[in-house]
């Protein structure tokens, strides 16, 4: 039998003439635009949709100079697929136009004439400037070819343990943006990379983008006493697969995303690993009255929720919702994020509204939701973190309870609110204090998910830094444009007797010595720990607890307060360096040799864990053995959130040991600073506790 001669060919040419062009059917696998051997392959589906054109444009330019017709024979199912011959993919940019039905009460909204953006588009054209007007007309977005031949040579992943992780959530553009920055690339990815040597003194092991999915920080521009206020946190995606352009660098036409994977590679070199915040409830179209130029066009009744009458549910407060647990929005979702895996090698993802992918097609909430099950079990991710934002805005709230199939963790929003109370002295929140600093066992279990489970924070994005929350009662989000409306009231947070700024000694005292606390008690909690980038020198949005449109000193960060706020940022460090020596602070550890138990709870007297409604005081003492360890780790993190001074006893140790007093917010953080000769002792094991304040002992070695 004579060998097949088509399995010799290596070269597959043009088989037709389409407006001009030299096609062949394409690789209806790879969705997309990919170069292929002497031309670009385009491939998009709608299950909709009667007819495709493929819109090839003049870099820069919004009118095409060629409208390819798919021929009927170039789709598959609901698949087209496209070779076009001849492309120089520096030289164009290309949306496609869908035909078919328009019937928007049935959520059919196909209209030939407006260009649409691929979903799969690898980088969006014309966003590369940040802050510059785009697309002036009608709002046209144009994809890029995008070479992503990478060479990430021998690189792995640093794959931490999700409760060792010290997660440092920061904003690409307002961390570095500020002058006093000190970077060469203010504002860039680049910038990152330039503050690695600050992150790896400050000791974190982890960050946390919000989001740099495509996104158009133009898209409502607006001006409100003299300020120009943008999209700037870009909670609205344009473009699920390619990364924010304008918070490169330097331009790079058709190697888009190349100083991401820079940044991220250098970042895991140096034991960093890197989490993209994603944003797959809902998308920068809107409702009804927003624009459309992506999934309107496309199959607007599959990828978003829509009401009986066609209009738009709106459980994301930002107008529509995705339609996550569709087929194929599932299959959109899964794809995208392995393609951020193999393409960026990312770390691991935090879900934005994570609660709306657990609601079903009409909205009603589902018990075990198909898009989370799939993520959680996709051989692809199998390592990545996956991080849930556990609600939404339709008041769907599933702290402790998203559905997790022993792969999800979750922004324990109950750690935030419980101890941001106890720390500032509200009643009956002592024994929740108790279970928020111990890993949240009894939101989370304890025999499958434990403290990997939990992503402690206190402070994030959204809300009041760790300074505003112990400088404002209130929010003050006036510059936002919004007559102060915007923005949560349920705050808890204590301005220490004066509202806002202040020259009062004591109040500045209080005020430093609580934000100490809270930082100690998130370093000393079991679980992942996160806060917010700047938090460690006290940056401050000047009470703005919504600062989503602030690309100006409200968000950005001041490094000039490193100097200012310098024994914070000592204090930070040490607490960091602290968790990081004692993985018994994080986690579960073997039995201790002294029999002592792995957690203990104590009142201002020792082995009484007794808990009232007008308890302050409470003391957590951890013992075990880590693994490779032949000597007891035992640490106790006494917490006096009480007005006045506390007599405090501590658990008497076995075989005459001794505490030492290794931390105690009473007093200055020094470079040289004696904790335990400060701390004022009245017995052998009882201190004195000064009001609002946080002592740590560990066992005297010496």
């Amino acid at each position: 039998m004579s060998e097949d001669p088509t399995l010799k060919r290596k070269y597959y040419g043009p088989t037709d003439e389409v407006a001009g062009f030299q096609v062949r059917p394409g690789k209806f696998l790879r969705n997309g635009a990919t170069y292929v051997e002497g031309g670009v392959n385009f491939t998009i589906h709608s299950n909709g949709a009667t007819a495709c054109n493929l819109c090839l444009f003049h870099r820069g330019e919004d009118e095409p100079y060629a409208v390819i017709p798919f021929p009927e024979a170039y789709c598959i199912g609901n698949t087209y697929s496209m070779v076009v011959f001849g492309l120089n993919p520096s030289e164009f940019e290309y949306a496609y136009q869908f035909d078919g039905e328009y019937d928007p009460q049935k959520g059919l909204l196909f209209d030939k004439t407006k260009y649409i953006l691929d979903p799969y588009a690898k980088a969006v054209a014309g966003q590369g400037t940040w802050g510059e007007k785009k697309n002036t007309s009608n709002r046209i977005y144009k994809a890029r070819v995008v070479d992503s031949g990478y060479d990430w040579g021998n690189f792995k992943n640093t794959n931490l343990e999700p409760k060792d992780m010290i997660i440092y959530e920061m904003h690409v553009r307002g961390f570095t943006m500020h002058e006093s920055s000190g970077v060469e690339c203010r504002g860039t990815y680049e910038g990152i990379r330039e503050k690695i040597p600050y992150l790896l003194e400050l000791g974190v092991n982890a960050v946390e983008l919000m989001p740099i999915f495509e996104f158009d920080e133009m898209e409502d521009v607006r001006v409100v006493d003299g300020e120009r206020l943008l999209n700037y946190w870009g909670y609205n995606p344009v473009c699920f697969f390619a990364p924010n352009t304008s918070y490169a660098s330097k331009r790079e036409y058709n190697k888009e995303g190349n100083e991401l994977r820079d940044l991220i590679h250098a970042l895991n070199s140096n034991g960093i690993e890197v989490i993209l915040d994603v944003v797959f409830n809902h998308t920068a179209e809107g409702n009804e009255k927003g624009p459309f130029f992506s999934f309107k066009g496309i199959d607007n009744n599959i990828y978003y929720m829509l009401t009986p009458d066609g209009k738009y549910y709106n459980f994301s407060g930002c107008g529509n919702v995705m339609n996550c647990n569709h087929p194929i929005v599932r299959q959109f979702i899964l794809e995208c994020l392995r393609y951020w895996v193999v393409s960026y090698r990312v770390d691991g993802f935090r879900f934005d509204l994570a609660s709306i992918m657990g609601r079903n097609e009409d909205g009603s909430p589902l018990n075990k939701p198909p898009i989370l099950q799939m993520l959680a079990y996709d051989p692809v991710l199998g390592r990545v973190k996956l991080i849930a934002e556990a609600w939404d805005a339709g008041g769907l709230y599933q702290v402790g309870s998203f559905p997790a199939w022993n792969r999800w963790a979750e922004w324990n929003g109950r750690y935030r609110d419980d101890m941001r109370c106890f720390l500032k002295g509200d009643y009956g929140m002592a024994q929740a204090a108790i279970n928020r600093i111990t890993g949240s066992f009894d939101l989370y279990g304890k025999e499958n998910r434990g403290e990997n489970a939990t992503v402690n924070f206190l402070n994030c994005h959204d809300g009041f830094t760790l300074y505003d929350m112990y400088a404002y009662n209130y929010k003050h989000n006036e510059k936002n444009g919004w007559n102060n409306t915007d923005g949560a009231n349920d705050n808890n947070s204590w301005n220490c007797g004066v509202e806002g700024e202040t020259t009062d000694p004591e109040v500045l005292q209080l005020r430093n010595r609580l934000r100490k606390n809270a930082f100690a008690i998130l370093m000393c909690s079991r679980g992942s720990a996160m806060f917010l980038a700047g938090d460690e020198f006290c940056n401050t949005q000047f009470g703005n607890n919504n600062a989503y449109c602030q690309d100006n000193i409200v968000s950005w960060i001041d490094w000039r307060r490193k100097e200012e706020y310098s024994e914070m940022f000592e204090f930070c460090k040490f607490m960091i360096d602290l968790r990081k020596k004692h993985p018994i602070l994080r986690g579960r550890s073997g039995p201790s040799g002294c029999g002592f138990p792995e957690v203990s709870v104590h009142n201002k007297t020792a082995w009484n864990s007794h808990c009232e409604s007008d308890t302050h005081m409470i003391g957590i003492m951890f013992a075990g053995r880590t693994q490779g360890n032949t000597e007891d780790d035992i640490i106790y993190i006494g917490v006096n959130a009480y007005w006045e001074k506390e007599n405090v006893q501590l658990p008497t140790l076995p075989l005459g040991r001794k505490w030492r007093i290794i931390m105690n917010t009473e007093f200055e953080h020094t470079k040289d600073v004696d904790y335990h000769k400060l701390t004022k002792w009245t017995g052998n094991c009882e201190i004195v506790m000064c009001p609002r304040s946080v002592v740590i002992a560990i066992v005297d070695k010496s």
